[in-house]
């Protein structure tokens, strides 16, 4: 693979006849109207082991598309080291039981027997991940959501959560990255930010999907090339109220995606997290 491609997708899917269509018609053609060129290993020169050429692959590639169907482990385990890499991901599949419970906050795409279906949903995730590589190569900062851990506080009628976010910012070139000079968080209303102990101000949204957004302190005002920080925040709501005679739950799920927006001298860089984190009361 050239280094000089502007935008790379690496495909894994099971090597079965089966599936050629799928990936010709599906990803490979959807990928070309977009600018984007896909490939599988199975059609690319190289000398080293298969695998080798896989995990090289995937450390290379601006995007890894993987169709999960049939739960194929080989695929499922090339998927494993593509997230803890921190690859963007997007997953295929035929039917919707094929993605883990787990991986089901990812993004992912349900496209039955329909390659019609799957062109037009996978048209679209494509063009969000090509805009979030560019937000990061325009701001020279990737934002990788390290860590969300939950805990639930009940009183006898009220459920509280609170959501701890660790998000990691890397300026992995070799050129120092865009002056930060704000943060904001976009939520759903109700939540209430604290930083360093202190209550975030918020305010209604600018973005049509998030109702709130939230100002959060930059750990640094710059990264310089190939260095590091760590935004810590938390999150706090109401999960649920009930009525005298009604049980509140030992354990809540909070899912769906949040934004974080970085605003530099350089412009706004947006970028989008998926959010799945169980909250659990701690017995005493």
């Amino acid at each position: 693979m050239s280094a000089d491609i502007e935008f790379f997708a690496f495909v894994l899917m099971p090597f079965d006849k089966s599936f050629d269509d799928i990936y010709k018609l599906g990803i490979k053609e959807t990928a070309i109207a977009l600018g984007i060129l896909a490939e599988r290993v199975d059609e690319q020169n190289f000398s080293e082991g298969i695998l080798e050429r896989i995990y090289r692959q995937i450390e290379f590639a601006d995007l890894i598309v993987a169709d999960m169907t049939g739960q194929n482990p080989n695929v499922f385990y090339e998927v494993g080291f593509a997230h803890a890499k921190g690859k963007l991901c997007i997953l295929l599949t035929q039917r919707a039981d094929d993605i883990p419970f787990d991986l089901k906050h990812h993004r992912h795409i349900v496209y039955g027997s329909s390659i019609g279906r799957l062109r037009s949903l996978l048209a679209e995730e494509m063009a969000w991940a090509k805009d979030q590589v560019e937000t990061i190569r325009s701001s020279r900062i990737k934002a990788t959501l390290k860590d969300a851990s939950g805990l639930l506080e009940k009183t006898k009628f009220i459920a509280w959560g609170t959501v701890d976010f660790k998000i990691d910012l890397h300026n992995e070139t070799s050129n120092t990255s865009a002056e930060i000079d704000a943060i904001y968080f976009y939520s759903n209303k109700g939540w209430t930010l604290k930083q360093d102990g202190k209550e975030c101000p918020s305010t209604d949204s600018d973005l049509p999907d998030f109702p709130a957004r939230h100002f959060l302190t930059p750990p640094v005002r710059r990264l310089n090339k190939n260095s590091w920080a760590q935004l810590k925040f938390s999150a706090r709501r109401v999960l649920a109220t009930v009525l005298k005679g009604e049980e509140l739950k030992d354990s809540y799920r909070v899912s769906g995606r949040s934004i974080i927006r970085l605003v530099t001298v350089e412009g706004n860089f947006d970028y989008e997290f998926p959010l799945d984190v169980a909250l659990d009361e701690i017995p005493f």
